[in-house]
């Protein structure tokens, strides 16, 4: 059988999701042809510039717009601005025939089932046999779409559901049609998740699949039980995000992002299409809905839903919220429960849960309630929609951002205990939990040898979850290959000669045991190991040093010990570089500060595609102290090299730094300067990201990696540039465009990229500059307004501008 290849993709529609999916093809590096209706009618600027229908700019002015909105969108559906490059748009009048010539074409039109049709029809005529053809409905019956069809159509057609926004949720629910082949079925799986970096998840042709299904369910379960409970909306919210590791915006603020009109056409679908659900009545709108929906209050599309932002009088801004009970707009309301305040000392969220069930005030009865109606909706819901219970638990954690799936917190909470709850609120599970504690299986899923096993109703045993090869899950392998461990990081054999150093603190900040345990690493491997990673599957990679351990030195005016806490950070740093062992670095996520620095210093980065990445240090008044200052005079002075204008490329690297540039993708980290192409490579799907850091610390090990030679050749300018630098400074403060304390900070980082003020350009070591880099960081440390900046990023997360 000859071997599927994706190069070019055809796009029928350009709404949000179509031009959503558009880019996130273009970011993996496929040829997009989006393609869209011909306009019916000139608008004014048409009219204006003597336009007719049958000009082209006219013709494709739907398609155009509708994608030139998206690539202004924030957050961004595309990787890279240039990205945007790959996307070829056309109408579907001119540029039909043209989808005779790409692998896989793809539906977005309305969400209608005779205009889907009428599309299906049309392509039906042009495409080439064998060519893939999927529709991204979220809830139109597969087998209805595809009936009178050819047979090779019917064949290569199933439901290719993403989740919107197409870059950032992962899950890619895959549904067949009655004719769909296995080939098919087999290869969208496979190339779900390789190529797309999604879960891909085979569903059953069931009205809303199963994302949707569980996630309208369990927001249906809320909008009864807020009055019920006599619950505000701030509290639901309180008790559904982060502290369940649920989005920050919980279910409220997520209803009014998504459009409340959306959702409820898809409880409306699920009412009307599983009549023989148990939870029928469940989707049924409420009135307050209702009168929302008549109100158009359907969130930020319409400028108020469940929350109202407006402006006061004296020109700021308040957010408001909905009084369900008087449905008026009020101020909002502080939430607080005793029983959330028993986990504040519980950092892993799936240790939360029994406590939360536990507690004694509402907060625990709304948990009980909740958790009791969605583990028996989940277990009702098999073999409905799916066979296999971790479908559904992947599902959630991809379509809806919940970090643990609600089969996986049924096992938090136990089984048991949890049909305790059940039965307490008046519910049954569904028949194949009892059966299966009855055949001596206590849990829904299991881990051995590092692989995580799902109970299989069918079989009545635990199996392994497939697809599993190609990851590497430290949660399975951290006790069995434990090497080493303190309380700030985890060092694990992942095999192969390969150590990973996981961080293990709060945040991931890289504080004095971090270091300990980076060093320990390199010591380990270095003795018995070809190769190290420093890799883990927290929210974030790092957001940084330990600013705390920072301000509490510089207060106390423990500067002997600052200036060794730093040199500790540096020298740690250079071991990275500077070891007998390859090094990887795989960040993912925020990646700040120390956690940039820590990456600049290894052989190699294997960042994941949605990296956050860069040097923040100018907003706690300090300059990067961790090598980073150094490192981006290295590599400016590396630049200088490839003929580049040397004061102008240094001022590149300068300004990096001096207005805390941070990526929104792996992909802009190259533009700044953090990434380095030709050695450092992104992957898309952060499941993959550990295994693929190991394999290239194996193929660097096995190419007969040597310890490099430390540099004393990097080009420094001296006074010529920090002339320069200090001219721009003083201007930009004359002009009141930064504040005299950011002038301060920027003429320290002005000095050490230049080299201080030697009367030439010169050739320095690295210690050179990691000595003048941490001078200006501790005499930063000795400011006044530094400590206040740390201080009140220490209270609210945020920087301080002076």
């Amino acid at each position: 059988m000859t071997k599927r290849r994706i190069k070019k993709v055809a796009i029928i529609g350009s709404g949000i999701m179509g031009s959503g999916i558009a880019c996130h093809f273009a970011n993996i590096g496929v040829d997009v042809l989006l393609l869209d209706i011909v306009p019916r009618e000139l608008n004014d600027t048409e009219k204006a510039k003597g336009l007719t229908l049958n000009d082209k700019i006219v013709r494709n002015r739907i398609v155009n717009d509708a994608l030139g909105k998206a690539l202004k969108s924030n957050p961004s559906p595309i990787y890279h601005k240039k990205f945007a490059s790959r996307i070829t748009t056309g109408n579907l009048e001119d540029d039909i025939s043209k989808v005779a010539h790409v692998d896989w074409i793809m539906e977005v039109v309305v969400e209608r089932l005779d205009i889907k049709k009428q599309v299906f029809e049309t392509l039906d005529k042009h495409r080439t046999p064998g060519t893939l053809i999927t529709s991204n409905t979220s809830g139109i019956p597969i087998h209805f779409m595809s009936e009178g069809r050819s047979d090779d159509f019917q064949k290569h057609f199933c439901g290719t559901h993403f989740f919107n926004p197409a870059r950032y949720l992962k899950l890619f629910e895959i549904i067949p049609g009655p004719k769909t082949s296995n080939e098919v079925l087999e290869f969208l799986n496979g190339y779900g998740e390789q190529f797309l970096g999604k879960t891909s998840v085979v569903a059953k042709d069931t009205p809303a699949f199963i994302g949707n299904r569980i996630g309208i369910f369990g927001i249906q379960s809320l909008f009864h039980q807020v009055k019920e409970l006599g619950l505000t909306i701030e509290e639901i919210d309180k008790l559904t995000g982060p502290v369940i590791g649920r989005p920050k915006s919980a279910t409220f603020r997520t209803v009014d992002v998504v459009g409340l009109d959306t959702l409820v056409h898809v409880a409306n679908g699920i009412y009307e299409n599983c009549p023989n659900d148990e939870a029928h009545e469940l989707f049924k709108l409420p009135d307050f809905i209702n009168t929302m929906m008549e109100n158009k209050w359907l969130g930020s599309k319409t400028g108020q839903g469940f929350y109202k932002k407006i402006k006061n009088e004296d020109g700021s801004s308040e957010i408001l919220s909905l009084d369900l009970d008087t449905l008026e707009y009020r101020k909002k309301k502080s939430a607080k429960f005793a029983t959330l305040e028993l986990t504040k000392t519980i950092d892993k969220v799936i240790d939360r849960f029994s406590v939360l069930v536990n507690g004694k005030d509402k907060a625990g009865a709304f948990y009980r309630k909740n958790f009791a109606a969605m583990f028996a909706y989940v277990s009702n819901r098999i073999p409905e929609i799916s066979d296999e219970l971790y479908k559904i638990d992947d599902a959630m954690k991809a379509g809806f951002g919940w970090e643990h799936g609600p089969f996986q917190i049924w096992d938090a909470i136990g089984v048991e205990k949890g049909i305790y709850i059940m039965k307490s609120e008046g519910l049954e599970p569904a028949s194949w939990v009892n059966e299966m504690l009855t055949s001596g299986n206590t849990s829904f899923y299991s881990v051995k040898e590092g692989a995580t096993y799902f109970y299989n109703i069918s079989s009545k045993s635990q199996e392994k979850v497939p697809g599993q090869d190609a990851f590497i899950i430290l949660d399975n392998i951290r006790k069995s290959n434990e090497v080493f461990k303190n309380t700030g990081v985890v060092i694990e054999d992942l095999g192969d000669g390969i150590l990973n150093c996981e961080f293990q603190s709060k945040m991931n900040t890289i504080g004095g045991d971090v270091l300990a345990g980076l060093n320990k690493a390199i010591d380990i491997a270095e003795k018995d190991f070809d190769g190290l990673v420093i890799g883990n599957q927290g929210a974030n990679f790092s957001v940084g040093a330990n600013i705390g351990m920072i301000f509490m030195m510089a207060v106390e005016q423990e500067y002997d010990e600052l200036n060794a806490a730093i040199k500790y950070f540096q020298d740690t740093m250079m071991r990275m570089r500077y070891s007998a062992i390859p090094t990887i670095s795989a960040p993912h996520g925020m990646t700040l500060g120390g956690g940039c620095e820590l990456s600049m210093h290894v052989d190699k980065v294997v960042a994941a595609a949605e990296t956050y990445i860069g040097l923040v240090e100018f907003g706690v008044g300090v300059i990067p102290g961790g090598g980073g200052s150094k490192e981006m005079a290295l590599r400016a002075s590396d630049s200088f090299r490839k003929g580049d204008v040397e004061l102008n490329t240094l001022q590149e690297y300068f300004l990096t730094i001096g207005m805390a540039k941070v990526s929104t993708s792996a992909y802009e980290a190259f533009d700044l300067g953090v990434l380095q192409p030709g050695k450092d490579i992104v992957v898309v799907n952060k499941d993959r990201q550990i295994a693929t850091a190991k394999a290239h610390a194996r193929l660097l090990a096995d190419a007969g990696y040597t310890q490099p030679i430390k540099r004393k050749d990097v080009k420094v300018l001296g006074k010529q540039a920090l002339g320069m630098f200090l001219v721009g400074t003083d201007a930009m403060e004359a002009s009141r465009y930064i504040s005299e304390h950011d002038h301060k900070i920027a003429n320290k980082l002005a000095y050490v990229m230049a080299g201080g003020d030697l009367s030439e350009p010169t050739l320095v070591s690295e210690q050179y500059l990691l000595d003048l880099e941490r001078e200006a960081f501790l005499s930063l440390c000795t400011e006044r307004k530094t400590l206040e900046r740390i201080q009140h990023m220490l209270k609210t997360g945020k920087p301080l501008r002076n």
